[in-house]
Order: structure tokens, then C-alpha cells, then sequence
């Protein structure tokens, strides 16, 4: 009778996994192989930031984990669950959403019928309404009716992340979401962060603006030459300056 109980004790009591898991990756495009032995992991409810100069494999890791790579090989482990050999719309499936740099919004289509094309994902997680996406986008809300061509390219930055909360992902994949963009809009897209944060997102993203990332994250993966060269908590940021300095240039 007792031993039931005590096995579910320690079934309750097990840590849950990692909601990303990356080890020994490895990702190609055609003959150029771009990662080498990447190791990382992001905990549920975590904001992560790869940090890193131009060409030092930040993207193509967003990408591998999506499948959008060529070649891969490796572990990407998703909730627990093995993504490696998975097609990019079974990755999706994980609860995964990717914004990627270029941001690919409909732009003959208004806001509002680009936020309602998403399909809802399978995740046990409902997407957030159109209306809780303008309550968090104020922006969008009063340019709902307007063609995606005729959206700022901070409103556009603003749809593609809020498509991707429409789905029910709960992994967000954000890949230079700041880029070229009004200091204003940035200063919204960080607070979009922490409330995304507050309601339990896990975010890993890809910054080469390095003062909007660094109060935002939780911790930092730094990467060169296709590898992670530096791993550390937001604590010891000011300790780790100086390299910092010497591998970014910030």
C-alpha cells in the first residue's frame, strides 16, 4: 500500500525539464558548416539572450532549433521532448514561435487579419486574444484597419511578435526585435518583455542592441566562431564587462 505512494512522491518531486535543452549541436548550410558543439539550456519562465558580433552563429541557432537549417546534429530538446529530426511545423507544434529578423507580416493584409490568421497551436495553452494583443499593443490596436505596408517598422515588429502570442506558444524565439527602430518602440518592446516574462513566457533572444538586453535577461550565452564562448547569470554582468568588451566590443 505504502509503496505506491512513496513512488508517486517521487514522481511529484522530480524537477520538470528544461523547456529548451540544446546539446552538442551542430547545423550546416549546404557545405558550410556554421555550429559547432553548441550547449545551452533556457528554465521555463526564463529571459536568455545570445549575445555575440555579426556571423557568430546567434540566427542559425534560432533557426536550427526550428529546423530551418540544413543539416543538423545534435540533441534539441524541447520540454523534454526530441525536436532534432522534427519538421519545422512539428517543432511549431512544441509550442515554439519564431520572429525572425526580416519579421514576414502579411503586407497587403491589416493588422487585424494578419493577428487572426495564426492557427492555435496544440499546446494546452490557449493564445492570447485580439483583444489582450491590443491591451499589450496599444499601437496596434489603433491601426488594426491599416495594410501592413503602411505600418512603421516598429508597429510591423510589434504584429510579427504579437502573430506568434495569438498561437499559444509559450517557447518565443526573438531574433533582433530591436534593430533599427525608434528608441520609444524599443522602450516598449521592453516592456513587452517583462509582462510576457511575468505571465510565465520562456524568451531566448538574439540582441546586438546590448543595452536593451542586459536588463531584460536572466542570463547570457555569449557565442563566437559558431560555438558558446561565455555562459553567465545577470548577476555577475558587471563582473563579466571587460570580457565583454573584448568579444563584443560593447
Amino acid at each position: 500500500m505504502n509503496a505506491p505512494a512513496r513512488n508517486a512522491a517521487v514522481v511529484a518531486s522530480s524537477p520538470a525539464p528544461a523547456a529548451l535543452e540544446i546539446a552538442g549541436l551542430q547545423a550546416w548550410y549546404g557545405e558550410s558548416h556554421v555550429l559547432h558543439d553548441v550547449n545551452l539550456a533556457v528554465h521555463a519562465g526564463e529571459v536568455v539572450t545570445l549575445l555575440g558580433r555579426n556571423g557568430a552563429g546567434r540566427t542559425t541557432t534560432l533557426r536550427a532549433i526550428m529546423g530551418l537549417t540544413g543539416a543538423r546534429k545534435g540533441s534539441i530538446r524541447i520540454n523534454g521532448k526530441e525536436a532534432i529530426g522534427l519538421p519545422t511545423h512539428r517543432v511549431a507544434h512544441l509550442g515554439v514561435g519564431y520572429c525572425p529578423e526580416e519579421r514576414g507580416i502579411f503586407s497587403s493584409l491589416s493588422t487585424e487579419e494578419n493577428l487572426l490568421l495564426p492557427p492555435v497551436l496544440a499546446t494546452g495553452h490557449a493564445g492570447m486574444s485580439v483583444d489582450e494583443i491590443y491591451d499589450m499593443f496599444p499601437n496596434l490596436k489603433e491601426r488594426r484597419h491599416s495594410q501592413g505596408t503602411r505600418l512603421s517598422g516598429g508597429e510591423q515588429q510589434m504584429l510579427a511578435v504579437a502573430r506568434i502570442l495569438r498561437t499559444g506558444a509559450r517557447l518565443l524565439l526573438l531574433d533582433e526585435i530591436s534593430e533599427g527602430l525608434a528608441p520609444v518602440i524599443v522602450q516598449g518592446l521592453a516592456r513587452m518583455i517583462r509582462t510576457l516574462k511575468a505571465k510565465g513566457y520562456t524568451i531566448v533572444m538574439v540582441e546586438q542592441n546590448f543595452r536593451f538586453a542586459a536588463p531584460l535577461a536572466d542570463r547570457f550565452y555569449v557565442m563566437e566562431h559558431g560555438q558558446i564562448a561565455l555562459a553567465f547569470d545577470a548577476v555577475e554582468l558587471g563582473a563579466r564587462m571587460p570580457v565583454l568588451t573584448e568579444l563584443l566590443g560593447v
